[in-house]
């Protein structure tokens, strides 16, 4: 079985005695490894300066950072190759000290562009566009994620813990127990894992998988991605799962083994803070203007999604058209926000276009003087202004073909102080598990998602205000820091 294990990593050599020694230069009591910092470049008046990116996963990590000594590895979003000098990185402006992991404009085409988002992210999300399988992207891939493995042993503590996240970095946990099997290492994956019968389709499907069984902790947002992921590890690498765990054999361990365990860690949100925030009279203030300005419709509806083909943003465009045509969206209007993303992969580019076109037609076929029934932001929205229009939505629209878990769902429940409006929202999201009071949709079943909004928008009151209440009961009981806290729990010895 070690044989089996060792032969088809394709990541490196096997553990020695040798890669044991501590580097010098390790500090750091806990790591949080991640694709990107929680910092990022931005221009003001012809100057580049660094600005916190505060985000959910920023948030989730806050409490466990305070009073550690605490470090974040990540990518920067710069180039190291590109002739604009920047200002260093600041090491204390994020939640904890930061160290970046340098790299070139050709590594994120190949790692970032290529191999995560044109291989991994489709294949993950039911292969809604057919995966592309490269070897010099897959290489990209590997030389990245041995370079975030050698900073994070570079680090790293004596027993330090260490936590890997998501599908930029699924080598790591493996490249960084070879260097370091004092660790404590857990991963979590923030998009959903496939089951089996898609996952083969990948050419270096047992790499990844050694690859992240080289945690002590492997965490999804589901049951069943933990069950997919044991049931692989048997079926790609001959181990034998038990319930929620599989032993790896390991010559670094005493009894020439190691226990791996998988467990679903649904994520939530800061969901207090939003509630909080929607609350503010300048963010009320703010809903109702944007209601206003799309003429006080009977029932304002909003979908706020990256601009993805996993999203499912065609999905209600092309529901609400039908609306439309049959003559039952009067006076309603729907605002799409499409906040931009990965523009320079081809995939993203032509559904931009698609999007831009089916919301022409409507409002063409549609539309009158002063009046369109869809209203289109592709653009960010700033979080007090994201709030306003959660505060100002009768009806929520989340309709993604496949999603690991979809925040945005949990968030407009955390804005719904007044425990009213309605969630439309798709079954394979994991927000469906956690929030099964909305309306659940098969995103594939375009009648399903009509009558289903028809069904939002006309449902009474009190059915709202029962399905709302029983939605934020579960959102404010779980929320990012009973996430963050569970996890660190589990992966403790």
């Amino acid at each position: 079985m070690a044989d089996k294990m060792d032969g088809a990593s394709g990541t490196g050599t096997a553990m020695t005695a040798a890669s044991k020694e501590r580097p010098p230069q390790a500090a750091y009591e806990f790591l949080v490894v991640c694709n990107r910092l929680p910092v990022e470049l931005r221009a003001a008046e012809g100057r580049l300066s660094w600005e916190p990116s505060p985000g959910g996963l920023v948030t989730a990590m806050e409490p466990v950072l305070r009073d550690r000594e605490a470090v974040w590895l990540g990518w920067s979003g710069r180039h190291i190759d590109d002739s604009v000098p920047a200002s260093p990185l600041p090491h204390d402006l994020g939640p904890c000290a930061l160290e970046e992991v340098a790299l070139t404009r050709e590594e994120v085409e190949e790692y970032y562009e290529g191999f995560c988002n044109e291989t991994i992210w489709p294949l993950y999300h039911d292969a809604v566009v057919t995966p592309v399988y490269h070897r010099h992207t897959w290489n990209a891939y590997q030389r990245i994620n041995r370079r975030f493995a050698d900073a994070a042993a570079r680090l790293a503590a004596p027993g330090a813990t260490v936590w890997v996240h998501d599908y930029q970095l699924q080598l790591v946990p493996r490249l960084l127990r070879e260097q370091r099997p004092d660790l404590r290492i857990g991963y979590f994956l923030h998009i959903p894992f496939p089951p089996a019968e898609l996952f083969v389709q990948l050419p270096w499907r047992q790499q990844i998988l050694q690859g992240l069984l080289g945690a002590d902790l492997v965490g999804f947002h589901t049951q069943g991605g933990a069950a997919n992921f044991l049931t692989l590890s048997e079926r790609l690498l001959g181990l034998s799962p038990k319930e929620d765990a599989v032993d790896v054999p390991d010559p670094a361990a005493a009894s020439g083994a190691r226990t791996v365990r998988a467990g679903a860690f649904p994520i939530s949100i800061d969901s207090r803070s939003f509630s909080e925030l929607a609350a503010q009279p300048e963010v009320r203030e703010r809903a109702a203007e944007i209601r206003s300005a799309v003429g006080d419709p009977r029932t304002l509806l909003l979908g706020v999604d990256r601009l993805d083909y996993t999203k499912g943003i065609d999905v209600r465009l092309g529901a609400i058209t039908e609306l439309l045509d049959e003559g039952r969206f009067d006076d309603c209007v729907c605002i799409q926000v499409a906040t931009p993303s990965r523009e320079n992969v081809e995939e993203y580019q032509r559904m931009r276009d698609e999007i831009n076109q089916m919301v022409g037609s409507a409002i063409g076929d549609h539309g009158t003087i002063g009046q369109a029934p869809i209203q289109y932001l592709h653009q960010p929205l700033a979080r007090e202004e994201l709030a306003a229009y959660y505060v100002a939505a009768d009806v929520m629209l989340v309709t993604p073909y496949r999603d690991g878990m979809n925040l945005v769902a949990k968030e407009y429940v955390a804005c719904r102080n007044d425990e009213d409006g309605a969630l439309v929202l798709s079954e394979f999201t994991g927000a469906a598990l956690d929030l099964p009071q909305a309306y659940l949709v098969n995103p594939y079943d375009a009648d399903g998602v009509k009558e289903a909004i028809v069904k939002a928008m006309s449902a009474p009151k009190s059915e709202q205000r029962q399905r709302m209440v029983e939605m934020r009961r579960q959102v404010f009981t779980h929320d990012v820091d009973r996430w963050a806290a569970d996890f660190l729990e589990t992966l403790r010895p």
